[in-house]
């Protein structure tokens, strides 16, 4: 029985020992991914894609606004079959639109993630270096504020330490939307 008390006892002077040993840290993942040049260069291409896809909708669009106004000035003097007709071209352009769209989404949510997945990558590695070298034993995530509060004096912020080890000039910030 004195020997549990004694690893029981040993054991609580441990934990408070390592408790008051323990160091936090904190940074904002998503503005230090912003700040990249490798980001940069991904919204120029999102940017780029998009403008294609938008382009190619519009086309999409005046083709079905071109057939429609010919449909709606000529309809009266068609017969039913050529009416008919031209209405399933007109239904067959507004189904190639939505599907246009949809895959449009899609494919751009897909190159969205191509494109950040490595850049993410290359900031979890350089936070978990800094943290290891700094003996954190903790780093919260202050983008999706799942930490209520945490003192930033007890708390080391690695931004800056993590903007340098990107090759991301210390003066470049991000706008405060992203923060």
């Amino acid at each position: 029985m004195k020997k549990i008390a004694l690893v029981a006892i040993l054991a609580f002077f441990a934990l408070e020992v390592n408790a008051q040993n323990l160091k936090f840290g904190h940074i904002n993942t998503q503005e230090l991914v912003y700040l990249t040049a490798e980001s940069d260069s991904a919204r120029v291409r999102l940017q780029a894609y998009q403008k294609e896809l938008v382009d190619e909708m519009e086309s999409m669009q005046t083709e079905y606004n071109n057939k429609y106004n010919t449909y709606q000035q000529k309809a009266a003097t068609w017969t039913a079959a050529i009416r008919e007709s031209k209405e399933a071209e007109l239904q067959e352009i507004i189904q190639r639109i939505q599907q246009f769209q949809s895959t449009a989404q899609q494919d751009l949510s897909q190159l969205e993630a191509t494109l950040y997945q490595p850049i993410f990558e290359k900031a979890r590695t350089a936070i978990a270096k800094i943290a290891k070298e700094k003996g954190l034993s903790f780093v919260f995530e202050t983008s999706t504020n799942p930490v209520v509060y945490y003192n930033e004096a007890q708390s080391l912020d690695l931004l800056p330490l993590a903007k340098a080890a990107m090759g991301v000039p210390a003066e470049k910030v991000a706008p405060s939307q992203i923060q």
